[in-house]
């Protein structure tokens, strides 16, 4: 073997040792730099690996039954109307996303609060925003799924979910919520549970109910 062809050779392996090393899949590129990846509820960007001063929260314990999408300003302030809320009443959101229901009552009306979301980051946007309006004394956030919530101290809830969901929650909240407690949902209603107010905000459309003295035995 003559000397051009032994150059020849070490300079290829040499040029594919090289491509061996620069040759990582995008997926491993992504979690060595911390990539920024879009969020498939939200449509923003996470990074995915957090900074040190980014605050512990827990593990998403599964995934979310619907995805988020805020409820439009407008259609929050007609919700609280309905409800007629209060600062003696005790507001449950379920799906609380930025807290911005919960943020309002308490902010407009004195109404204590309890927001109840599964997602960590919606969590934490919604304890920025209580701290930015100031209502903080009286709100809190809970990461929770909200099949396995408490609702009994609620005088009323509210929500903006899916149909099915709204179906397979109902006999929940029958059950757990007192008598006169309002429930006030956007956009879905509650199957055979008739709401006793319809509204139309923006094109949106808003269910109210109470909760009854005597749940008929097809709604439990």
């Amino acid at each position: 073997m003559n000397f051009k062809k032994i150059l020849f050779l070490l300079v290829t392996g040499v040029s594919i040792t090289s491509l061996g090393i620069a040759g990582c899949t995008p997926q491993q590129q992504d979690l060595e730099a911390g990539t920024q990846q879009p969020s498939t509820l939200t449509g923003q960007t996470e990074t995915e690996t957090p900074s040190a001063t980014t605050p512990t929260t827990q593990v998403q314990e599964r995934p979310g039954d619907v995805p988020y999408v805020p409820t439009p300003q407008p259609v929050v302030d007609a919700m609280l109307q309905v409800a007629k809320v209060g600062k003696n009443d005790v507001l449950y959101d379920l799906g609380s996303g930025d807290g911005r229901i919960v943020n309002t009552a308490a902010q407009k009306f004195g109404t204590r609060g309890v927001g109840i979301d599964i997602d960590p980051d919606r969590i934490k946007e919604a304890n920025d925003n209580a701290q930015k309006a100031g209502v903080t004394d009286r709100v809190k956030f809970v990461q929770q799924d909200l099949f396995n919530t408490d609702f009994s101290e609620a005088t009323v809830v509210t929500l903006y979910l899916l149909p099915e969901i709204n179906a397979k929650l109902r006999p929940k909240l029958l059950k757990e919520l007192k008598p006169g407690t309002r429930i006030v949902s956007h956009a879905f209603d509650m199957g055979d549970w008739k709401p006793q107010q319809t509204l139309n905000v923006e094109g949106k459309t808003i269910y109210y109910w109470v909760v009854p003295e005597q749940v008929p035995a097809n709604l439990r």
